[in-house]
């Protein structure tokens, strides 16, 4: 896909909000059965937020997420990403538009066994039409980011588990997306290794001003955010204001997980 064909990111000085949801809603049909994962969530982000979205199994964050970040259309409601409005967009260019302004960090990594740190990093590039030569300089910039230049050439298999997920983290960093999506990315880790890669997110968002949405059932990742948004049956739930509230959040300042 042409990139120029893209909707561009609408910038607006006196609104500088990345992420606005109004109405969301998503039901999903199993035979007979119906589940409204999603039952009208309005969420409004600032660029620059560390948020976490926390609450219980099954009721609704990780949905949240995947219609935020378009790999899920809502039944109903309104989704706009840095003033573009996803259900504007067709499939082919909410594909390109993840890959050129997202990042997404994942539990368990997926990453491609076969392929070196570098070369996992380095793909998204490639099928981007970036140069190969091009691609790997930024990868390895990436890697460097997150501390892991030394072990750029190693094998998935050769790595431990927080060497894998600094990996994940530089494959999300290496487009320079405007926010990044984190879906349980401590899940997996032990709590010294976990802190170890909040320390990295918490440093890319104070000193490069990166936008993240964490999904969590961790109560230390949430206390290291900036803000916490509680989600309960496919709501949002009230809480205290947070830092630089904005109409429509529901959410209370992070350091009310301890």
């Amino acid at each position: 896909m042409d990139p120029s064909s893209l909707p561009a990111p609408q910038t607006n000085p006196d609104d500088d909000l990345i992420i606005q949801a109004s109405g969301v809603h998503k039901v999903y049909h199993t035979g007979l059965v119906s589940v409204p994962a999603l039952r009208g969530v309005d969420l409004s982000v600032q660029r620059g937020e560390m948020v976490a979205v926390m609450g219980p199994s099954g009721c609704g964050k990780t949905t949240l997420l995947n219609c935020l970040s378009g790999l899920d259309t809502p039944d109903e409601g309104h989704i706009a990403i840095e003033g573009v409005s996803l259900s504007e967009m067709s499939d082919h260019q909410r594909t390109a538009y993840r890959a050129r302004r997202m990042g997404f960090v994942f539990q368990f990594y997926n990453l491609l066994p076969v392929l070196s740190a570098v070369e996992n990093v380095e793909l998204p590039l490639l099928v981007s039409g970036v140069r190969l030569r091009e691609a790997r300089k930024r990868a390895l910039e990436s890697l460097a980011q997150v501390g892991l230049a030394p072990r750029a050439y190693h094998r998935p298999a050769e790595l431990s588990g927080g060497e894998r997920q600094r990996t994940t983290i530089a494959r999300a960093l290496v487009n320079q997306p405007a926010l990044v999506w984190a879906d349980e990315p401590t899940g997996d880790l032990d709590s010294e290794t976990a802190s170890e890669i909040m320390d990295v997110l918490v440093a890319l968002n104070r000193e490069q001003g990166l936008t993240f949405i964490l999904v969590t059932h961790d109560r230390g990742v949430g206390a290291r955010c900036g803000r916490i948004v509680r989600m309960r049956d496919g709501l949002v739930v009230a809480g205290q204001p947070g830092p630089a509230p904005q109409p429509g959040i529901s959410a209370e300042p992070a350091q009310a997980a301890h």
